[in-house]
C-alpha cells in the first residue's frame, strides 16, 4: 500500500495552528453554543410555565406542568434533534457541508424566535405551539452535530485536531452558562420592576402577569448568537476534503485552501480507485467500518442514558441541599432566579471544567484513554452515590453528595461526552463522514430519550403514596442509580471497539489514502 494522500490535504494536515483554525472553532462553536442554550434554557422555565398556565387557586402548592406536558416540553426537542441528526447528516454528504450548514442555522434562528411567540393565552395553545416549534428547533440543532464536527475535523491539522473538535464541543458548556446568566439577569430585572408576594402569602399575586414575558425572553435570546454567525458561515469555503474527495473537484479544493492557508498549492490530477466507492450498506463498509461504527453508536447511546438522567436528580438534589427553598415560600420570578442560580453553579463547578480538560489533554492522552477513564470514574461515582444513598440524603452529608455528583459529570465531560462526539468525525471516509456522525449522534439522542423519560418513571418511589403527582410507582432513586452505574460499566466495555485516531491523518484513518502498489 502506498500513501497516496492528496497534496492539498497534506498541506492542511501539517499546517501550523493559525487564525483560520480559530475562526472555524468560533463559527462551528456558535452553533453548539445556541444548541446547548436552547436545549438547556427550557429546564430553567418549566416551573414558571407551571405557575403561569396550570395555576389552581385551591391548591396549597403552586401550579406545575402535568407529567405528560412536562415530558413533551422537555422531550420534543430531543426527538427533533434525533431526526435532524440523521437527515442533515445524510444531506451533508449529499450536498456538501457548507450548503446544509446555513440551512440548519436559519432553522435554529426562526424556531428560537417562534417558540417564544405563542397562539392564544390558554395552556393548551401555548404548550402546543411551544412544543411544535421546539421540535423543529431540535431538528435544526440536530443538523449542527454532524456538520460542526465534520467541518472542524476536515479543516483541522493532524496534531491538534482532537483539541479543535473538543473546543467546538466545549462551546456547549459556554451555552449552558449563558442560559443561566440570561435567566439570572432577566429574573432580577423583573423582580425589581414587579415586586410580588410569595405563594403562601397571596396565591394569585405571587405570579405577576408580566412574568409571562420572562420565559419568552429567555427562550428567544438563543436566536441572537446564531444570527450573528450566519454571515461568517456563508463566507466559509466548502471543506477541501469534501470538494476533492466527494465532489471530485481537486482544482477547486486547491484554490479554496490556497486562500485559507495563504500559500500557493499546486493542482494535481488523480486517478480514481473504484474499490473505494463502497456505500454505507455494502459488505466492504461492514468489513472496514462495521465494528468502529458499532463502537461509536453503542458508547454514545449508553453515555447519553446516564448523562441526560442527571437532569432528573438535579432538582431533587438542589431542594435536598437547600439551594432551592420550598416552592410556596417564593414568588414566580424569584423561583426562576433560584433555579438558574443553582444550575449555573453546578455548571461552573463540574460541567464546564470537564470540557476544557478534554481540550487540553485529548491530543496528549488520546481519545481511547479519556473515554475509558471517563466511563470508569462515572461507574465508580454512580455506585458510590447509589449504595450508601440513604446516608447521602441526610442533611449533614449533603455537601459530600454534591461533590460526588459533580465529579460524576466532570468525568462525563472529561470523558465519553466529548470523545463520542469527536471520534465519529475522524474515522469514516469523507463521502460517508457526516452520515456516520449523524447516525452515531442520533443513537446517542435515543439514549438521551431513554435517560430523560425512562428514568423519570423509574426514579419514582416504590411506595405509591410518595410518587410525584400523576406518576406510577417506580424502582426508586437508589435502584435507578445502580442501573446507571451498570450502564456506564457496559459503556466502558464497548469502548474497546473504538479505534484511536490520535495523530493520524483523516485519509489514513478511513483508508482513503491507500492505493494498491
Amino acid at each position: 500500500m502506498a500513501d497516496q494522500q492528496l497534496g492539498v490535504l497534506k498541506a492542511l494536515d501539517v499546517a501550523k495552528t493559525q487564525l483560520y483554525h480559530f475562526t472555524a472553532i468560533v463559527i462551528a462553536g456558535m452553533g453548539f453554543f445556541t444548541d446547548a442554550y436552547d436545549l438547556f434554557c427550557v429546564s430553567l422555565v418549566t416551573k414558571l410555565l407551571g405557575r403561569l398556565y396550570y395555576f389552581n387557586p385551591e391548591s396549597a402548592k403552586p401550579g406545575s406542568l402535568p407529567p405528560h406536558v412536562a415530558a413533551a416540553v422537555n422531550g420534543v426537542a430531543l426527538c427533533g434533534t434525533l431526526a435532524g441528526q440523521l437527515f442533515f447528516g445524510w444531506l451533508g454528504d449529499k450536498l456538501g457541508r457548507k450548503k446544509v450548514y446555513g440551512l440548519t442555522l436559519i432553522m435554529m434562528i426562526v424556531c428560537s424566535i417562534a417558540s417564544g411567540l405563542s397562539f392564544g393565552n390558554q395552556a393548551k395553545g401555548v404548550m402546543t405551539t411551544l412544543c411544535f416549534f421546539r421540535f423543529w428547533l431540535g431538528f435544526g440543532i440536530g443538523g449542527d452535530y454532524p456538520l460542526s464536527a465534520t467541518i472542524m475535523s476536515e479543516y483541522a491539522n493532524k496534531k491538534t485536531r482532537g483539541a479543535f473538535i473538543a473546543a467546538v464541543f466545549a462551546m456547549q458548556g459556554v451555552g449552558i452558562l449563558a442560559g443561566g446568566f440570561v435567566a439570572l439577569a432577566v429574573s432580577s430585572i423583573f423582580d425589581k420592576q414587579f415586586p410580588s408576594p410569595t405563594y403562601d402569602q397571596d396565591r394569585v399575586l405571587s405570579t405577576p402577569p408580566e412574568a409571562d414575558y420572562i420565559w419568552r425572553i429567555i427562550v428567544m435570546f438563543g436566536a441572537i448568537p446564531a444570527a450573528m454567525t450566519f454571515y461568517w458561515r456563508m463566507k466559509m469555503p466548502e471543506t477541501a476534503r469534501y470538494t476533492a474527495l466527494v465532489a471530485k473537484d481537486i482544482k477547486q479544493a486547491t484554490k479554496d485552501m490556497s486562500k485559507v492557508l495563504q500559500v500557493e498549492l499546486e493542482v494535481e490530477e488523480r486517478a480514481e480507485d473504484p474499490k473505494l466507492n463502497y456505500g454505507l450498506f455494502s459488505k466492504e463498509f461492514l468489513r472496514r467500518h462495521g465494528l468502529p461504527l458499532l463502537g461509536c453508536t453503542s458508547t454514545w447511546f449508553l453515555l447519553d442514558i446516564a448523562f441526560y438522567s442527571q437532569n432528573l436528580f438535579q432538582k431533587d438534589i438542589f431542594s435536598a441541599i437547600g439551594w432551592i427553598p420550598k416552592a410556596g415560600t417564593m414568588n414566580a420570578v424569584h423561583e426562576v432566579f433560584k433555579i438558574a442560580r443553582a444550575q449555573t453553579l453546578i455548571a461552573l463547578c463540574s460541567t464546564v471544567p470537564g470540557y476544557w480538560f478534554t481540550v487540553a489533554f485529548i491530543d496528549i492522552m488520546g481519545r481511547f484513554a479519556i473515554q475509558l477513564m471517563g466511563f470508569f470514574f462515572m461507574t465508580v461515582f454512580m455506585f458510590a452515590i447509589a449504595f450508601p444513598y440513604n446516608h447521602w440524603i441526610k442533611p449533614d452529608n449533603r455537601i459530600g453528595f454534591v461533590i460526588m455528583y459533580s465529579l460524576t459529570f466532570f468525568f462525563a465531560n472529561f470523558g465519553p461526552n466529548a470523545t463520542t462526539f469527536i471520534v465519529p468525525a475522524e474515522i469514516f471516509p469523507a463521502r460517508l463522514r457526516s452520515t456516520c456522525h449523524g447516525i452515531s449522534a442520533a443513537t446517542g439522542k435515543a439514549g438521551a430519550i431513554v435517560g430523560a423519560f425512562g428514568f423519570l418513571y423509574a426514579a419514582q418511589s416504590q411506595d405509591p403514596a410518595k410518587t410525584d403527582a400523576g406518576y406510577p410507582p417506580g424502582i426508586g432513586v437508589k435502584n435507578s442509580l445502580i442501573v446507571l452505574g451498570v450502564i456506564n460499566f457496559i459503556g466502558m466495555l464497548f469502548t474497546f471497539l473504538v479505534p484511536e485516531p490520535k495523530g493520524k491523518s483523516l485519509e489514513e484513518l478511513s483508508g482513503e489514502a491507500e492505493v494498491e502498489k
